[in-house]
């Protein structure tokens, strides 16, 4: 069977036990349906915090790793072995949902559900997040057509459209094309809504007032003097911040095994910072013992930005990492071809082993106890997985081969029991770069200690834009970087761990909200593009409203 099967095969526990389970009272949840609901922050006598577990992975392949997978069945596992867990994941994007890398709910039989509802239009965050973000820009055109009192130069706007679909189309575009009636014209673009600055706000926010302050920070563009100009000086922040009062909330949902999971928030962790919401995280450590969270793609991303960027405002750090690899992912870093991965070969797996203690490596730097899962898959051979095994032991690293998919939580004890194990060892946490670092120092102590590179150069416009940036004071915000995901370096196609290599940053982009800087690596894009056959070709719905083709 696959995922969708699966799931529409599992009786849904109402969302009102759910809750019971740890302990929210119907007053404290705002159904959506009888299967999922909204968490009423902020928690009435909340627990004293848990410990939270961190999983990442290694660079993401067209393998596939089954990070969430692993997520979800690891939680299940703790959860039946007495430990009381609550996982917090992000919200679906529908670009990779219509497009090729699927959902974000997990597969097999370590699944969030109702995984129908969650991968499509779930709660209506996505939506309201890009209703919020295109109202902002219709205001910004508005006001320059109405008289453009702030002296905004529309060829410095900064604030972009966005829309949450891979749509290459819409990547470059003029508006304002119709005449005098039809706004000013000017060059537009779009981005993804997951790439949103409002989505990073939203998830790095704290409550609603912290919402509001951080939307009023947002950089719009500047004026005809160069100078900057905010939503806080358009007058806008309270409308932009009303359409999010509820996608604040989090949402709650359950497990295949009926457990809980906390689901909120989306940002791309390649071209944003790749983190469920703060409040998804800090409800789930204050509604159970253990809070088992990800980041989004490998560790040099989602991992990294979870550490310098998410940990200052959660006010938690992790107490371990989890780092997910699998044996056909690491057969392609060795130079195995995709149609050859389920054919055994150890001397590749060995070869492409050096990935994988990369990221133990670079993950270790901030301190903190790690695990690697060895996701396995039927076509892993015993010698593969035994070889797999001895390369992380010999490291010192402790290591669990999972069945996650076919098991469910009985497929992950074995991880589940080391998990648990690192997060009572003692642990140091420190930040890679310490609040204040400039952000030339911040981006070549990532590129030589989480890559593995040796330097950074910047294009002559991020040049120009660091001298800006200097000028105002944003020049020691956190860096974001944007870069490809299937690589350590800038290069998709660069696999294993590269070394000696060069960081292109061809533009830094400031989100003053969000509070940090992107930094634009290589050709990563903001608005992604369908491949030849969007899985959207495969989709269907009867005339009883079952989906087929979800993955």
């Amino acid at each position: 069977m696959n995922d969708i099967e699966i799931s529409q095969q599992t009786t849904l526990e109402p969302i009102e036990k759910i809750a019971a389970k740890v302990g929210l009272t119907p007053d404290q949840i705002e159904p959506y349906g009888h299967t999922k609901a909204k968490i009423t922050l902020p928690l009435k006598n909340p627990k004293t915090s848990g410990k939270l577990v961190l999983v990442t992975s290694i660079n993401p392949t067209p393998a596939g790793e089954g990070k969430s997978t692993v997520v979800v069945g690891l939680g299940d596992a703790m959860n039946q072995a007495g430990h009381s867990t609550v996982l917090a994941l992000r919200e679906p994007s529908m670009g990779p949902v219509m497009g090729m890398k699927g959902g974000a709910t997990g597969g097999g039989y370590a699944q969030v559900v109702p995984m129908e509802d969650i991968n499509l239009h779930f709660t209506g965050d996505m939506h309201a997040l890009t209703e919020a973000h295109d109202t902002l820009a219709a205001l910004i055109d508005n006001h320059i057509h109405q008289g453009n009192a702030l002296n905004l130069d529309p060829r410095q706007i900064v604030w972009k459209r966005v829309l949450d679909i891979n749509d290459r189309e819409l990547r470059q575009t003029v508006i304002g094309l119709g005449g005098r009636t039809s706004g000013v014209p000017r060059q537009d673009g779009f981005d993804i809504t997951v790439a949103s600055e409002l989505m990073a706000v939203l998830c790095l926010s704290e409550d609603l007032s912290d919402l509001k302050e951080r939307v009023n920070r947002i950089l719009i563009g500047y004026n005809y003097d160069r100078e900057p100009v905010t939503v806080g000086d358009l007058k806008v922040g309270g409308a932009i911040t009303l359409l999010l009062k509820d996608a604040i909330k989090p949402n709650l949902v359950q497990t295949l095994e009926h457990n809980p999971a906390i689901i909120h928030g989306g940002p791309f962790a390649n071209i944003a910072h790749g983190c469920n919401s703060v409040l998804a995280t800090q409800t789930a450590l204050q509604l159970g013992d253990y809070c088992v969270t990800e980041a989004g793609f490998g560790a040099d991303l989602g991992g990294e930005k979870f550490m310098d960027i998410k940990t200052p405002v959660l006010g938690k750090t992790p107490d371990a990492v989890v780092v997910v690899a699998t044996v056909r992912a690491l057969k392609y870093n060795g130079g195995v071809k995709r149609a050859d991965l389920t054919n055994e070969n150890v001397a590749a797996l060995k070869q492409g082993s050096v990935n994988l203690k990369r990221h133990i490596a670079s993950m270790q730097q901030y301190g903190v106890p790690v695990v690697v899962a060895i996701n396995r898959f039927t076509s892993d051979t015993d010698a593969e997985v035994a070889a797999l095994t001895k390369v992380v032991t010999e490291l010192g690293v402790a290591v669990a081969p999972t069945t996650v998919w076919a098991d469910g939580g009985a497929g992950a004890s074995d991880l589940a029991a080391k998990v648990v194990a690192a997060t009572q060892q003692p642990k140091d946490f420190h930040r890679l770069n310490p609040a204040g670092t400039d952000l030339m120092t911040q981006m070549t102590t990532i590129t030589q200690k989480i890559y593995g590179g040796a330097r950074v150069e910047l294009s002559a416009k991020a040049q120009r834009q660091l001298k800006t940036f200097a000028k105002y004071g944003w020049d020691k915000l956190p860096v974001c970087m944007a870069k490809t995901q299937y690589s350590l370096t800038d290069d998709p196609h660069a696999l294993g761990a590269p070394s000696d290599f060069t960081i292109n940053v061809r533009e830094l982009s400031p989100r003053l909200g969000a509070g940090f800087v992107v930094a634009l690596t290589g050709n990563v894009l903001t608005m992604p593009g369908l491949p030849k056959h969007p899985a959207a070709l495969d989709m269907d719905i009867d005339a009883d409203g079952k989906i087929t083709g979800l993955f």
